[in-house]
Order: C-alpha cells, then structure tokens, then sequence
C-alpha cells in the first residue's frame, strides 16, 4: 500500500466521521467545537487528498490500477455524502442534489461501458470546474450554517431559487455591509450561505453541461469506430483488402 492509495482510503474512511459531525451534535458535546467548523475542516481537509495523491502518485510514478479504481469512488462517497447532510440540515435543496448526484451515476457509468470497449474519455475542462465549485459550494453551506441548520427562517418556502436579494435577512446583512449598522456574525452566516446557494447553480450547471460532453465525446468515438469498421468490412466484401488467413486448428 503506497502513500497515493493511503490518501484515498483516508477519503473513504472519513465519511461516516463527517456525517456524524454535520449531523448529530457530537463535536459541540464532546470536543466543544461548533460542527460547521469542524464539518467544514474535514470536508476541506479530505477534498484536499483529491489533489494531493494524484500529485504523489504522478511524481513518484505510482499509478496504481487500484488508485484508479478507489479514487473516482472517494470522491462520489465525500460528494454525495456531503451534499445528502447538506439536504438533511435543509442547507441545499433536494432537486439540485439529486441532479448532482445522479450525472455522477451517469458518467460512471458511462466511462465503466466505454472501458469496456476500450475508450478512454478523459477528464474534461467543464468537468473540473464542477468539482473545484462543488467544493466551494460545499464548504460556504457547511460554514454558513448555525447549529446545523440554515440562517434564514423561510427555506424551501419563500426562498427564491434566483432573487435570492429578496430574503429579508440577506437584505439587512447587505444593508449592515454596505450601509449603516453593524455586521453581524449572523449576518456574515447569511452572506455566506447566499454565495453557497449561488455557487449551487454553478455546480448545477457545469454538471449538465460537462455530461453532456462526455456523453457526446463517447458517441463521436463509437461512431467513428462503427464507420471505419463498416469501411474495413465493405472493403473486404469488394475484394479490395484480402481477408485475413485463420489458422486451422487440427482436432
């Protein structure tokens, strides 16, 4: 076991740890720390490995087929299991989740059914720019919380999907920041949250359209593929190109 595949496996293991914390009052009890804050170092901390044993096991020439397979399955578990604590804590909303979620499904699936047909899609610009803003998004929900729970009293009700300036407590911390009064914590909390709603559609957005390109990448491929194929064969039918020798095998 080399350092890389150590670092994914600290990812994996620290799920059901920051579940625990982002849902249950353990860190108030017994370390005497906010959740948001502890959450939010283990998220950061974990989502930091993503980087880090790619760049160890690249330098150091340990590529390893189980890295390969471990690491896209790390990042699904920490996403997905942050973002379903997100939904639990009424933090983000469940459609979005379910989008994000579900086009992860959908790509793995797709690159599992492309290996098998020997293509390689490579990772896509659209694609890393989902993960990098799924992570701010992420850590802005997380530390905006108070007590686990949203700083705006309407979510799910009056909250807008788009207006956000229209929340009434997003509206007074705007106005303590930019014009008299004095800004808050909680009004800091509302800023933060309404950056991390925000950078939600981001997520959301670049998960539609990076799917769409892998998806689009591996049809371009298989339709090369079955043009060629069906060339070589009519070729072959023609006389052009002699058909290959099979060799007999005696009984």
């Amino acid at each position: 076991m080399n350092l890389p595949n150590t670092l994914t496996l600290s990812r994996i293991f620290v799920v059901p740890l920051l579940v625990v914390v982002l849902l249950t009052p353990f860190s108030e009890e017994w370390l005497g720390v906010q959740r948001h804050i502890v959450g939010v170092a283990i998220f950061l901390a974990a989502a930091f490995t993503d980087f880090l044993d790619g760049q160890i096991a690249r330098r150091r020439d340990q590529v390893s087929r189980l890295g390969k397979l471990l690491d896209p399955i790390a990042d699904k578990l920490l996403i997905s299991a942050a973002l379903i604590s997100l939904v639990e804590n009424r933090l983000a909303p469940a459609w979005a989740v379910v989008i994000i979620v579900g086009r992860e499904f959908a790509v793995s699936g797709l690159r599992s059914i492309a290996a098998a047909d020997g293509v390689i899609i490579a990772a896509s610009k659209m694609g890393k720019l989902k993960m990098l803003a799924q992570v701010v998004a992420v850590a802005l929900l997380i530390v905006s919380s108070a007590k686990g729970a949203p700083p705006v009293r309407n979510f799910g009700h009056a909250f807008p999907a788009i207006q956000f300036w229209s929340v009434p407590e997003l509206r007074a911390a705007l106005r303590h920041l930019f014009g008299k009064g004095v800004t808050t914590t909680t009004d800091w909390q509302v800023l933060l949250y309404s950056m991390g709603r925000a950078m939600l559609w981001v997520v959301v957005l670049s998960a539609c359209v990076s799917m769409y390109e892998y998806f689009r990448s591996f049809y371009e491929v298989v339709t090369k593929r079955t043009a060629a194929e069906k060339e070589a064969a009519r070729a072959v039918a023609t006389g052009r190109v002699p058909k290959p020798k099979v060799d007999e095998v005696s009984a």
